[in-house]
């Protein structure tokens, strides 16, 4: 099979071919249909995150595709055929520790791990993952591949985050929500923040006019570019937009610093920050104006299986609109490149034939 494969860090990848992987008798072996391109797929070609690799390695973490291969011990009761469309369940975890037993086995404290950033990726035509880590697309849905591998990171993550949001009661009508970065999580978070938001008002923050038009075909009530602004400059726009200079929830695409201090400065008291992008590597809040009050910062990473599932069920009624960009396994470092640069709209999704 062809796959793109990381050779050592910071260089790019190489197409290579490879022996097609043996399932083991848990397993099963998906036919790659479609993968999408992640800003984390650059960052681990970059060293990005704590993980050590064997080279030479296949990353690609959103992935759908076609069963072709059932290892001997995937119970029937997954109801799992040769052929079935599935999408694969990225977070693997070891179903030890504490959060696996919760059903969070993305934040697994044990031996787990990711599939594309550890156990081989979906830059590949065949992939081998678990057999409970697979969810059966029905067909009568019509989702293609390549709508379905971007929502299992750039369609599930924004999600969990909107709904932690939700959670925290400071949602609904009268309350202002922003979903901040309009990437390929972004255009996804605006989606929820109109579907969970209870009839809180939606505004989007970008720094591109082109990503604000597809936050606006999303949902969002109102946009900001934010680029070259100010929190003071950013403030007062919205309250020209809607009558209040301050927001009640922030869902952070981003990770960016500057997007985050942003977003905190601008929080009403008692509202709340749910970051989900990893651009940076560390932010500074004033600790007075959280304390005195009782705004809130916490984290949301990637989604458990039944998110995932309640991701997939939105999609297949038709309340999820994709942004998706088809891409060939060849042009896949001249697309990550244009990714880092910031010149993609939505997901990029390598397709495969």
């Amino acid at each position: 099979m062809r796959a793109a494969r990381m050779h050592d860090y910071k260089q790019p990848l190489q197409i290579d071919e490879v022996p097609v992987p043996e399932p083991g008798p848990g397993d099963v072996l998906v036919k790659v249909r479609a993968t999408g391109m992640c800003r984390s797929d650059f960052q681990l070609l970059d060293g990005y995150f704590p993980i050590d690799l064997t080279f030479p390695y296949i990353p690609g973490h959103e992935i759908a595709g076609q069963v072709a291969r059932l290892g001997a011990d995937v119970p029937t009761s997954t109801g799992l055929a040769e052929g079935d469309m599935v999408v694969v369940h990225p977070a693997w975890g070891d179903g030890t520790c504490r959060q696996c037993h919760e059903g969070n086995e993305q934040l697994c404290t044990g031996s787990g791990g990711w599939i594309g950033f550890g156990p081989p990726g979906g830059f590949a035509e065949y992939v081998v993952a678990p057999g409970r880590h697979l969810i059966r697309i029905d067909p009568g849905t019509g989702l293609r591949p390549e709508y379905l591998a971007p929502l299992v990171d750039a369609g599930l993550t924004p999600y969990r985050g909107m709904k932690k949001l939700r959670a925290t009661g400071r949602l609904g009508p009268g309350r202002t929500v922003v979903v901040s970065g309009i990437g390929g999580l972004g255009s996804y978070g605006v989606q929820y923040a109109r579907l969970l938001g209870d009839g809180a008002t939606v505004v989007a923050f970008s720094r591109s006019d082109d990503k604000l038009a597809v936050a606006r075909q999303n949902g969002a009530d109102h946009t900001v570019n934010t680029r070259g602004k100010v929190p003071d400059q950013v403030r007062a726009e919205l309250a020209e937009l809607t009558g209040r200079g301050e927001i009640d929830g922030a869902l952070d695409c981003s990770g960016a610093p500057q997007s985050l201090e942003l977003n905190a400065a601008l929080l009403a008291a008692e509202g709340s920050l749910v970051s989900v992008g990893l651009m940076g590597r560390r932010v500074e809040f004033p600790v007075f104006p959280f304390v005195s009050g009782e705004r809130t910062f916490s984290g949301s990473f990637w989604g458990n299986h039944n998110d995932l599932t309640e991701v997939l069920a939105l999609a297949g009624q038709g309340r999820v609109k994709h942004t998706v960009t088809p891409i060939e396994l060849d042009d896949i470092n001249d697309r990550l490149d244009a990714l880092v640069r910031g010149d993609v709209i939505g997901r990029q999704v390598v397709v495969f034939g």
